[in-house]
């Protein structure tokens, strides 16, 4: 494992981290200084000259902003700041700053003050930001669109915590430059997108502070879960890596596609279960695949038992009707091993949510999309970070939460945020991929939180490999190259 920790800081955290900073010794103004001399490096990387526009708000961020014009200035950019109060109303270490900044400061833009610059710094409001931009803020928003924009710790107008546009407009960053750790805001949606690339710098924040913040939010990585995911060696068999479970349909293309990805990310057998009328088309998707007839409960206790059958995935092209619900619900009440829940496992409850959450235990993973999510948890509110958190703790188990910015999270309070899925896994019959190999991992023996995370990482992974043309077929093939740095070297035997 990398030494960078992949944590992530809410607003509160970020305040508390500068607090116990200065507390240890580090002083306001040297972590400001090493901020904007960040800010001001990052635009020398864009552009090696030219002429800088630099935003300053009335807070810290301002004061970053003029820290960023003094370093600017010495290397012979043109800069010009623009200061939303004037100097003298400034405060702390932010004045400091502005009184020994040495150019003019404008109180007011026009439009062609942001075409005439080559680089804009947004340095308005970071991630604290709790109200909508004022009519103001909101033009030069809108005056920065197709400039090369450089943010401050966020774009302003976006929610730190949230990644919600607070209001109607924000900036859009193609570059955001934040300090210590990422926030949360950096890696959800809208937020995400309008961020740009996200450069965390250094700013002499000491790493003690980090065990005195309690932080329970991560960025998705394979730090988090690689060492859980077992080694190809030469004394293994077919059983050292499990036996996978599909629920086989009557959509039987969701069925076959969860199945082969239990398959490809390394499950040692799969079996589907489905009825005579699909047998056939199952047995031809692959002759990897065993195909039994389905169980009913007591028959597939049995089975269970027998087959060693170690993960279970129920819902792909399940169909919704009472016959599927009282199976689900009878499997749940019983099933001794790690179960994955997923589309129609989900939906066959509307209406019924509290019977389906009665079931639920710390050994199922549901994997909800957003319209999913709310039909099970219709009286969640807030953002999708802290739905996914509370529903997690309400259903007592792994929730899934699907989306450009899928959520795992746990119920003692640990969320994941994914952050490497391409826009194009927007496809139809992804979501499937996502059970099996989820399924596939939990059958090698991997806990259901970490075989959650590494789950959504994977797919993310295999999409990219795939390309944007890319089907949901294309990424059982890709699935293999994703493993790949995770197996270690030497062979099966």
């Amino acid at each position: 494992m990398s030494e960078i920790d992949h944590s992530l800081l809410s607003v509160r955290d970020m305040y508390r981290a500068d607090s116990l900073a200065v507390k240890s010794g580090v002083t306001g103004i040297s972590l400001m200084d090493k901020a904007g001399q960040a800010v001001a490096k990052v635009v020398s990387d864009i552009v090696p000259e030219g002429r800088v526009l630099i935003l300053c708000g009335p807070g810290n961020n301002g004061g970053d902003g003029f820290v960023a014009a003094a370093v600017l200035s010495e290397l012979a950019y043109e800069v010009q700041v623009y200061s939303m109060l004037p100097v003298s109303e400034l405060k702390g270490d932010a004045l400091h700053f502005a009184k020994s900044w040495q150019g003019g400061v404008l109180h007011e833009l026009r439009e062609a003050d942001f075409e005439q610059a080559d680089v804009v710094i947004d340095a308005l409001f970071g991630a604290g930001l709790a109200r909508p931009l004022d009519r103001t803020c909101c033009n030069y928003a809108e005056w920065s669109l197709g400039k090369r924009v450089v943010s401050v710790d966020m774009p302003s107008g976006v929610s730190g915590d949230t990644g919600e546009v607070v209001g109607d407009v924000a900036f859009r960053a193609e570059k955001t430059v934040t300090f210590f750790m990422k926030k949360t805001g950096h890696c959800l949606y809208p937020g995400a997108d309008l961020c740009g690339d996200v450069v965390v710098a250094d700013i002499g924040i000491p790493k003690e502070v980090t065990a005195k913040l309690f932080l329970k939010s991560k960025e998705n990585h394979p730090d988090l879960w690689s060492e859980k995911i077992p080694r190809y060696s030469y004394d293994q068999h077919k059983y050292h890596f499990g036996h996978s479970l599909v629920w086989g349909g009557e959509m039987t293309g969701a069925g076959r596609l969860a199945a082969m990805s239990a398959l490809r990310v390394g499950s040692g057998l799969v079996t589907v279960l489905c009825s005579d009328a699909d047998r056939l088309v199952y047995a031809l998707t692959s002759p990897s695949l065993i195909v039994e007839d389905h169980k009913d409960p007591l028959a597939l206790a049995a089975f269970l038992r027998d087959r060693k059958v170690s993960s279970f995935v129920l819902g792909p092209g399940g169909g919704r009707n009472d016959a599927f619900r009282s199976f689900v619900s009878t499997v749940l009440g019983a099933c001794p091993i790690p179960t994955v829940l997923d589309a129609d496992a989900i939906s066959v409850f509307d209406g019924q949510p509290e019977q389906l959450l009665s079931l639920l235990s710390d050994q199922v993973i549901i994997t909800p999309h957003e319209g999913e999510f709310k039909r099970l948890f219709p009286r969640l509110h807030g953002s999708r970070l802290e739905r996914a958190r509370l529903a997690a703790v309400q259903a007592g188990c792994i929730v899934v939460l699907k989306g450009a910015d899928t959520i795992i999270a746990a119920p003692d309070g640990r969320t994941v945020i994914n952050t490497n899925a391409p826009y194009w896994l927007a496809r139809g019959g992804t979501g499937d991929v996502l059970a099996g190999i989820i399924t596939g991992l939990l059958a090698q023996g991997v806990s259901v939180f970490e075989a959650a995370c590494a789950g959504a990482w994977l797919h993310g992974d295999a999409a990219q490999r795939a390309g944007s043309s890319m089907i949901a077929d294309d990424l059982l093939t890709a699935i293999g190259g994703a493993m790949v740095p995770f197996r270690g070297e030497g062979g099966l035997a």
